[in-house]
């Protein structure tokens, strides 16, 4: 049994609002499954395909009172194209971020609601990975997020070293996932956080026992929903969907 990302779940104040901003920003379409959420995926996508990482945006009243432990970083394919996008961006709501990443090539902006994300320099890597480069994590201990993260999902583990771990789908498309080594502590619930599927056919709860003993913790949601929520080493949430 497995798993594999298949988007990311972003609290939001105006769930409709932020993902229009989202929307515009990856070029994406806009659905919704219901009231309070709002789906982005690539126009043409057939779900779930590992060639992009969707994102759900849910309402919540809670305010982002910290800096987000999940954020994107979106690709840029030459140094015109990275001064456009930011520009675009800055058009269309986004605002300039300082978290301490001090004179580096990339740039850090927020979205309407405070979300922290990067538009990249061009790099090599990242040149068919769509416009979401990479969904970067937060970490501690990079080796032993790779650890949990590589037994936790069928994805390949391209890079790990004490300052980061990076993971692609086994089909080596769409973006990387990125845990990164950073000094901050994590404090509160994640506004932003992963969710992965099991593949059709596997058993959830049996899929939920092995993340356990891999390391993952239960989390008590104090009321009945048709997905798991666990925790992985470090205490980041994440959920395991129905297989599909």
């Amino acid at each position: 049994m497995a798993t594999r990302l298949v988007q990311i779940n972003m609290k939001a104040r105006d769930d409709s609002a932020l993902g229009g901003f989202w929307a515009e920003a990856l070029g994406w379409g806009v659905s919704s499954e219901g009231p309070g959420v709002t789906n982005l995926e690539p126009e043409g996508f057939v779900y779930p395909d590992p060639v992009a990482v969707c994102i759900d945006l849910i309402v919540s009243p809670e305010p982002k009172t910290v800096k987000n432990r999940v954020h994107v970083d979106l690709a840029t394919t030459s140094a015109a194209h990275q001064a456009e996008v930011v520009a675009r961006l800055k058009e269309l709501g986004a605002t300039p971020a300082d978290v301490g990443q001090g004179d580096v090539p990339w740039t850090v902006l927020a979205d309407p609601e405070g979300n922290e994300f990067c538009v990249l320099d061009p790099r090599p890597l990242h040149h068919d990975t769509g416009p979401i480069a990479a969904v970067v994590v937060d970490c501690a201990d990079p080796r032993a997020m790779a650890r949990f993260w590589g037994e936790a999902m069928d994805w390949a583990l391209h890079e790990v070293t004490d300052h980061e771990a990076v993971l692609r789908s086994a089909k080596d498309v769409g973006p990387y996932l990125r845990f990164l080594r950073t000094p901050d502590v994590k404090t509160g619930w994640n506004r932003v956080h992963l969710d992965v599927r099991p593949y059709p056919g596997d058993d959830p709860a049996a899929e939920a026992a092995r993340l356990r003993n891999l390391g993952a913790t239960a989390v008590d949601l104090d009321r009945d929903v048709p997905w798991t929520v666990l925790a992985d080493p470090e205490g980041n949430e994440f959920c395991v969907l129905t297989p599909g």
